[in-house]
């Protein structure tokens, strides 16, 4: 049994986190402290054009669809919650919701997401990608209703869709089994005719292969994409969502014909990893910010022990951090090391 679960250019998309939790006195980098919301998996956070820091994320129920915002990454952590949908009381929306990510598309909100069926057993796990829209300016005040399911090639396991625009195009990179390769899933992109549907072949950007991208379950998921310094860097994570879990990045140039996987080139190695002298554990999912001054912010889940009991997915303490990216002398973003519980360091 598979699945799994993302993306940030220049000012695109939104998201939310979980109820609040006391804070020490102790403020570090912008008043962030880690984690910045706890229980809320598949974070995405970003600063749209209002001003304002989004986020969205999935609840532990997995049984809603929620966004909180604030003026401040840090205020995130205490912002009032919103549920913006919950799961249909009957069909293939019934059961678990994952990993939400909001996009602002033709002048209307829509929020992606992945669900399944209720009624247990197997068939919970026929996930499938959906959304919603909203019929206002404001996702916050606005309803929200059922838009649509994702159509692509395939009726297989599908999830973690993410938009992007490069160049004038607007596009969608996702993740999905695709029959006949022996893979949870694989990561794949397309430009879009409508948030729903695809403009023209998907392209398969990558299989899971590596020994770090198998453990426990072959997993290619979550896709980040961040456009710096003439390039294209797409994350995603890799493996079982225990401590297992990474992050991988693929690497493309700015002016390259991104649907070609050859233009695509893998990190060797995980780019962010659990950390045990940190209590970093099963680090990914990530989606990319700035701060107030700008700055390139990673924002991703993970837990803080390596001890679960039963199955990963239903332990509920994959918490929101986030932290600051630096770039090498080549320009290409730096994640590790996962910075350590308390104050963001100013350093």
């Amino acid at each position: 049994m598979t699945w799994s679960r993302r993306s940030f250019l220049g000012g695109a998309t939104a998201l939310a986190a979980t109820p609040a939790f006391a804070r020490g006195p102790a403020k570090g980098l912008d008043g962030i402290v880690n984690p910045l919301v706890r229980q809320r998996a598949d974070a995405q956070v970003f600063r749209h054009t209002d001003g304002w820091y989004y986020m969205t994320g999935s609840v532990p129920e997995y049984d809603r669809l929620v966004l909180r915002r604030s003026k401040t990454i840090a205020g995130l952590s205490t912002a009032t919650e919103k549920v913006l949908w919950r799961h249909a009381a009957k069909g293939p929306m019934s059961g678990f919701l994952w990993a939400p990510e909001l996009h602002l598309i033709d002048n209307k909100w829509i929020m992606y997401f992945a669900a399944g069926p209720s009624g247990g057993g197997e068939d919970v796990f026929r996930i499938r990608t959906f959304a919603v829209v909203c019929d206002g300016a404001d996702p916050m005040t606005g309803t929200w209703s059922v838009l649509g399911q994702l159509q692509t090639p395939w009726d297989t396991f599908t999830l973690d869709s993410t938009s992007f625009v490069h160049r004038g195009t607007r596009y969608l990179a996702w993740a999905q089994r695709e029959p006949g390769i022996e893979t949870n899933s694989n990561l794949y992109l397309a430009p879009l005719a409508t948030p729903l549907t695809l403009a023209a072949k998907p392209a398969r950007l990558t299989i899971p292969e590596l020994p770090w991208e198998i453990r426990g379950f072959k997993v290619a998921e979550a896709p980040a994409v961040l456009a710096r310094n003439g390039r294209l860097f797409m994350t995603y994570s890799a493996s079982a969502t225990d401590a297992r879990y990474c992050m991988g990045m693929l690497t493309a140039r700015d002016d390259a014909d991104i649907m070609d996987p050859a233009v695509w080139s893998k990190s060797p190695e995980p780019v962010l990893k659990t950390d045990p002298a940190r209590k970093v554990f099963g680090p990914g999912h990530n989606s990319f910010t700035v701060d107030g001054k700008g700055r390139d912010m990673l924002v991703y889940h993970a837990r803080d022990y390596e001890a679960i009991t039963g199955d990963p997915l239903f332990d509920p303490n994959r918490n929101t951090r986030v932290q600051p990216i630096r770039y090498d002398a080549k320009g290409v973003p730096q994640f590790m090391p996962p910075v350590a519980n308390g104050p963001l360091p100013r350093g």
